[in-house]
């Protein structure tokens, strides 16, 4: 039968879950620390909640900027690690921290001279009301605090992005559990002033952040470098800075696009948002929980997405091309049923989170709807993550950016803007139009995959 080219043995899933269950764990832990931190500034007002989640997105496109242009090095860090080459794999480190250093710099300029008028692009007046000047200020003194929190996120992905490459999940699962923790505890005290501390509230959250974003450094760093004999490329790491030319051209070649592709990506998905906020401060308040939520249950689909480029990469690297195919068409079939599962799970609770924040009933019944869209398109989500991680996995960087950003600016965002500046559309219908061109990006996915072109080795 078809369906069992689909469907993988007991011990196929075992393995495969062995690896994404503590990409899962951590960053659905790290996801509903979130939901709760974003609950505790909601309990402040809208104003506190609007400005946080608008600084936030500035925030995200420089976590996926490093994200990205990790990814490029990860590509041979998955291959070097499938052939047993630890100096292979000691040299993606290296060249990994002259990309983090230069992201940190860019994104440390951006918040740091230019918050103003980028916060400003998501304020609006509008018939809902709100007040736009003291979004403004949260958001500016969010942001303040949370700059120096930037270089402590990126070398720990450094680290992070590396022992998973390897297969090491676990130790950067405990480190991010930990760090969320501090978060949690340090949010309650700091905002609402607990334990003799005055009240701190945006300030506050902020603060916690930044805390914790050093001690999951501390963590997953040390433990790096006190457990060499399991990972024995960290051992000289150090040693020298120096990574081999060819490697370093040959990395940057791959691996740049994809550092523009998450800007991109990142930045296109945060231009999504400034559409809707057209529609007016509630909007950007109901996106705010939407966003926060939906993205707690996207962590399944998002970890399998991972798990299938670290898996095939290893395949990959190892020379072993059928069955890296095979292993990559059960995994993506594993991850879209998966998701239709979490959807209706998250269509179920839609409407509980949004009661417990401190917001209109306008703005809670807005993020209830948005949160059931965004339910039913989840499996078109998970299935064009997995396309975009196999693609990734074989060094196919440039069709992995048409694939991705590019799609994103030349379709997605002219026809989301094209309603909402051109047209009165309603929020609801505009959210609904802005998703459907994922439709037709997850057709162009079937194509790119079974085109086999991903199937490659590009490591010596």
């Amino acid at each position: 039968m078809i369906i069992k080219k689909y469907i993988g043995t007991k011990e196929f899933y075992r393995a495969a879950l062995a690896t994404a269950l503590p990409i899962m764990i951590q960053n659905g832990i790290t996801q509903f620390a979130s939901v709760l931190d974003n609950l505790m500034v909601g309990r402040l007002g809208t104003e506190q909640m609007s400005g946080v989640a608008i600084a936030n997105m500035l925030i995200f496109i420089y976590n996926l900027a490093i994200f990205g242009g990790l990814s490029g090095a990860g590509i041979f860090g998955a291959q070097f690690s499938g052939k047993g080459d630890n100096e292979g794999l000691r040299n993606v480190f290296r060249f990994k921290l002259y990309i983090a250093t230069v992201v940190f710099a860019a994104g440390f300029i951006a918040i740091k001279f230019f918050s103003e008028p980028l916060i400003g692009l998501y304020l609006h007046e509008s018939e809902s009301g709100g007040d736009l000047q003291m979004t403004m200020y949260y958001g500016k003194q969010y942001l303040s605090v949370l700059l120096w929190g930037l270089a402590p996120f990126a070398v720990s992905q450094m680290y992070a992005t590396s022992l998973r490459e390897t297969g090491e999940s676990r130790k950067p699962m405990i480190a991010g559990v930990i760090a969320v923790t501090v978060n949690l505890v340090l949010n309650y005290i700091l905002i609402f002033g607990k334990l003799g501390i005055e009240p701190m509230g945006v300030k506050g959250a902020a603060v916690a952040t930044v805390i914790s974003r050093y001690v999951e450094l501390a963590v997953i760093a040390g433990w790096a470098h006190t457990h060499t004999e399991q990972v024995p490329f960290f051992k000289g790491v150090y040693r020298t800075v120096r990574v081999p030319r060819k490697l370093s051209f040959t990395i940057a070649r791959q691996g740049i696009p994809l550092l523009f592709n998450e800007i991109l990506w990142a930045s296109g998905m945060t231009a999504l948002t400034q559409c809707y906020s057209i529609r007016g401060l509630s909007v950007v308040a109901a996106t705010s929980i939407c966003y926060t939520i939906s993205n707690l249950f996207n962590v399944v689909f998002l970890a399998l997405a991972v798990t299938i480029g670290i898996i095939v990469g290893n395949l990959l690297g190892a020379g072993k091309y059928e069955e890296a195919m095979d292993t990559d068409r059960k995994l993506i079939a594993f991850s879209v049923v998966t998701s239709v599962f979490i959807g209706a799970l998250l269509a179920a609770v839609s409407k509980v989170i949004p009661g417990l924040y401190n917001t209109t009933e306008e703005v809670k019944e807005l993020a209830r709807i948005l949160i059931i869209i965004g339910a039913v398109y989840m499996p078109a989500d998970a299935f064009c993550s997995a396309c975009y991680f196999t693609l990734r996995s074989g060094g196919r960087t440039f069709i992995t950016v048409l694939f991705d950003s590019v799609y994103t600016w030349t379709v997605m965002i002219p026809v989301t803007a094209a309603f909402a500046y051109l047209t009165e559309l309603p929020i609801i219908p505009l959210y609904i139009v802005s998703y459907l061109p994922q439709l037709l990006k997850a057709v162009a996915g079937v194509l790119l995959v079974r085109s086999r072109k991903w199937i490659r080795t590009i490591v010596d």
